[in-house]
Order: structure tokens, then sequence, then C-alpha cells
């Protein structure tokens, strides 16, 4: 005769909070940055401040070059207004805006009655002081030159040094205008 089967075992299905805590640990898993990752962090974070930092000086050379040059077409455009003005001093001989700067006093409170020539001379004297107070480092200097011709014909001239890189640069501002003669 059989004997009756014995009921096979299941598994019994412990409860999870009854098994001792050694099992129910996880391998420890890391938790937050290492502290490589935060060196990493800092470096890439340094570097890309050190770019920005780079741009915002980019930016500033750039525009202190941008109004040293307006500056420039400013003060030259200046002196051609005086020249167009005193028209006459190009009937001096040797032309008075082709010649040496002085400072005749016919300008301000206490002008004096000038000579066209004496005008020229005074219009290049407060020209080139204007020149190296406006433009930076006052390295400024200008020229007119002057070809003989009907109509006069003007070429002004601004120089001045600017810094490029590592070293300087000179850079040259040139206009010419033509004025009738009276």
């Amino acid at each position: 005769m059989c004997s009756p089967q014995a009921p096979a075992r299941r598994r019994s299905q412990v409860n999870p909070t009854l098994q001792p805590r050694r099992m129910q640990q996880r391998p420890a898993r890391p938790r937050g940055f290492t502290m490589i990752e935060m060196l990493v962090a800092l470096v890439v974070l340094a570097v890309g401040m050190l770019g920005v930092a780079s741009l915002f000086g980019i930016s500033l050379h750039a525009g202190s070059s941008a109004i040293t040059r307006m500056q420039a077409v400013n003060l030259a455009t200046d002196l051609a207004d005086r020249i167009r003005a005193n028209r006459r001093a190009g009937d001096a001989p040797n032309n008075a805006y082709g010649g040496a700067a002085a400072d005749n006093g016919c300008t301000g409170a206490g002008a004096v009655s000038c000579t066209p020539a004496q005008m020229a001379a005074d219009d290049l004297y407060h020209w080139q002081r204007q020149l190296s107070r406006a433009i930076a480092g006052g390295t400024a200097t200008g020229t007119v030159g002057v070809i003989a011709g009907t109509p006069q014909t003007y070429t002004i001239t601004v120089n001045w040094n600017e810094r490029a890189g590592t070293g300087v640069a000179t850079l040259q501002y040139q206009t010419q205008i033509q004025v009738p003669t009276s």
C-alpha cells in the first residue's frame, strides 16, 4: 500500500523585517561627490572663468581702440573745418597751414585781431594741443600737408601709438580736403 504522500514542503516566505539585520544590508554604494570629482569640476570652472575674463579684457581694448579712432577722426574733421573757415590763409606765402604752430592769442577771452596766417598758426597750435590731450597716452601727432594748386588741397594726418598684443602699433588716420582760394 501506498503511504500517503507527505505534502510538499514549501519554502516559507519570511517577512524581511524578521530577517537579521546583516542580511538586509545591501552593498555600500558611494553617495555624494568624491574629492577628485570636486577638483575636476573646480578646474573646469576656473578655466571657464579665465575665458570670460580674457573676453572681457579683449572687449575693453577694442572699445578703447574704437574711441581713440573716433577722436582722431573728430579732431581731423575739426581742423578741416578751421581750414575751410580761414580760406585766406591759403593765399599767404608758403600757405600758413603748412607752417609752424604758434599760440598767437587769436581765440579765447582776450582774443586779438590776427591776420589769416596768424590765425592758421593759432589753429594748428590749439589743434595739436587737443590731439595730445584727447588721444590716450599723449602720443598723438598731427600734420597738415599742402598741395599747391587751385583749389588748395590739404592732407590732414593724425598719428598715434596703441598697444597691440605685447608690442606697440603706430596707427594713422589721414583725410584730404579741397578748399577754393578766395
